[in-house]
């Protein structure tokens, strides 16, 4: 009656078998060591740095479990293995000394790392162990407010832009086009051109509220961006600097952070592993913006200004604070760079060749057209500081490639080249917050989740074989199951655990349980009702099944809902949340059902169950 076909049984032993496969890089360990990495885009690292390393050890008379390249590409660094975290103390200050000869410009930087002590076997099945967050492992901590302003300045200055191309490209005249705060003022002198711009201004720019207004005897348009599009451009300006700043931590070699965005203009950077803060400030805090100006000739500036400046320009200082007058009007930013590389001009002197993609060549063609013999700067602003890289005059019309030249020094142009392939930033950011968190105080985070876990399992444990005697120790074995099969699906995902992540693992196993709490109630119910135990085993498991579904699902709900609606600790949560529900459901019916038919469901004349005291009503 009782009996499970044997592939229900051969799935059970394989599910439970590649659990424990994709479980056990967990309990492995990692073993303290060093990451040697480049400072410097031009300088590669390679197998000769490996063997560099393991002659300053072997000289300091420092031991290594091992020394070997990890990774390929701008992502390679050198590892190196120790016993114990004195000696990679001891190694860090040895490579440091050995490694770089000047300590202010360092070739190599040389941070603090774990590795994996999983066996190399495993790592080809993919069965590594769980990412740990920044609360478990350690690393640093920031909190970034954007420069919500300077983005949307941004943006109006690219409509004001684009509505002067507008205008110039249907004849329609105009007595200029000046901003005014968040608005754009374009002033006329006869009515049927203002009617006539309005029309062309609300077609093309769908976004800009467009009105009417007079001063005096000057006719005037004022456009302002409507409520809807001034939260979009104020949302995606930091959603760019969310992306941007996820390939300059990528392209940095910055393994497992969390770059998410908090409120409406803030961004949180974790870097787990990382202990050296101001360098990972420094690694975060220094993504380029790149502009592309015009050089406003009418103003011949000299070390004190003769002119004034007119409204649509502004006084920069380039080389040796030289005053040079830029419009205000961006021909180009660094959104269009497809690729950005270190190199030489036809003189081989240092400078950095762009390569823009498909609109940013075709904007680069339209802008430099008209404009041969016309003066071109490009500024990079970083930090809120605007520098201008080079000013030169336009000798003929430019396309999708093209040199930013007057580098100086060939470390210049690499580190230029490597900010700017990792993208703009649509907004200027600072830094408002920093944490750092010690791998001592994450290892003891780690500790106490481990226990917290552990004595609640145990307690769980004794509880349920103590009422419910050979049935507990049923759920009990379906409830480590449940725990395994959680742990090697987080794994498999590498997922990244945090303490919310481990509170989130404690509360499944107490739910899971509650499914075996009432499918041994059932049996209890058939057997107090006069069912022989085979029956009662049957029926208590197919009329518990429902309740348990009804009641999981609903749980489940909630728990997508934190994971949709939520963020940060708390879609950490829910991520664990949630898989232990379907491990539960899987483990608590399934995996339990399965072991008590191979206990029981061969016995033909089966006269008791080994379930506790079913306590009967009297007659």
């Amino acid at each position: 009656m009782n009996r499970y076909p044997v592939w229900k049984y051969i799935l059970i032993v394989m599910v439970v078998l590649l659990g424990a496969l994709y479980t056990a890089p967990n309990y492995f360990g990692q073993t303290p060591a060093l990451q040697v990495t480049s400072g410097k885009s031009t300088v590669k690292v390679t197998g000769a740095l490996a063997t560099q390393v393991e002659e300053l050890l072997k000289k300091e008379n420092i031991k290594t479990d091992g020394v070997a390249v990890d990774g390929s590409g701008l992502h390679s660094s050198v590892r190196a293995r120790f016993a114990d975290t004195d000696t990679q103390f001891k190694a860090r200050l040895a490579l440091e000394k050995g490694l770089n000869p000047d300590p202010a410009d360092p070739t190599y930087i040389v941070t603090v790392n774990l590795v994996s002590n999983t066996p190399q076997w495993m790592q080809s099945l993919h069965a590594l162990p769980m990412y740990l967050g920044l609360d478990l492992r350690g690393g640093v901590h920031f909190l970034m407010q954007v420069d919500t302003k300077a983005a949307l300045t941004k943006r109006i200055q690219g409509m004001q832009a684009a509505i002067k191309t507008e205008l110039r490209d249907k004849n329609v005249r105009h007595a200029g086009i000046d901003r005014s705060g968040d608005a754009i003022v374009i002033k006329f002198r006869e009515d049927a051109l203002r009617k006539q711009a309005k029309t062309i201004i609300q077609n093309q720019q769908p976004d800009l509220n467009v009105v009417e207004a007079n001063e005096g005897e000057e006719l005037r348009l004022v456009a302002s961006l409507k409520p809807a599009a001034l939260k979009a451009t104020l949302d995606n300006g930091v959603q760019q600097n969310i992306a941007t700043l996820g390939k300059r931590v990528n392209e940095l070699g910055v393994t497992e952070p969390v770059i998410q965005q908090q409120g409406p203009d803030r961004i949180v950077v974790q870097l787990p592993g990382v202990q050296d803060a101001a360098r990972a400030k420094d690694l975060i805090g220094r993504t380029a913006t790149l502009e592309i100006r015009m050089v406003d000739e009418s103003v011949t500036p000299g070390t004190e200004l003769s002119a004034a400046i007119p409204f649509n320009s502004e006084l920069f200082t380039s080389g040796k604070n030289t005053p040079v007058v830029l419009y205000k009007d961006v021909v180009l930013t660094g959104d269009y760079i497809a690729s950005a590389t270190a190199t030489f001009d036809q003189n081989q002197q240092p400078a950095v060749s762009i390569d823009l993609n498909g609109d940013g060549g075709r904007k680069m063609r339209e802008a430099t057209r008209e404009r041969v013999g016309k003066k071109m700067a490009i500024v990079l602003w970083e930090k809120k500081k605007p520098e201008v890289l080079s000013v030169a005059t336009v000798q003929e019309e430019l396309g999708s490639r093209f040199n930013i030249t007057g580098m100086g020094t060939m470390e210049n142009s690499a580190e230029l080249a490597l900010l700017l392939r990792a993208g703009a930033l649509y907004a200027p950011m600072e830094v408002i917050e920093q944490r750092t968190v010690g791998p001592a105080l994450g290892a003891e985070n780690i500790k106490k989740g481990f226990y917290s876990t552990m004595y609640g399992f145990a307690a769980i444990a004794v509880f349920m074989i103590i009422y419910y005697m050979m049935f507990g120790f049923f759920s009990v074995l379906a409830l480590a199951v449940n725990l395994l099969l959680l742990v090697a699906i987080l794994s498999l995902l590498q997922a990244t655990l945090t303490l919310p992540g481990i509170a989130a693992i404690a509360l499944a196993l107490g739910m899971a349980i509650d499914a075996n709490v009432l499918i041994n109630e059932r049996i209890r119910e058939e057997l107090r009702n006069g069912a022989n135990p085979q029956a009662a085993i049957s029926a208590g498991f197919d009329n518990a099944w429902h309740t348990i579904l009804d009641s999981n699902v609903t749980t489940l709900i909630v728990g997508i809902a934190l994971l949709v609606f939520g963020s940060g600790a708390v879609r950490g949560f829910a991520v664990v949340h949630s898989l232990g529900i379907l491990t539960s459901m899987f483990s608590a019916v399934f995996v339990s059902r399965g072991v008590v038919n191979l206990w029981y469901g061969r016995k033909k004349k089966l006269q008791a169950l080994s379930i506790g005291t079913v306590w009967k009503p009297a007659n």
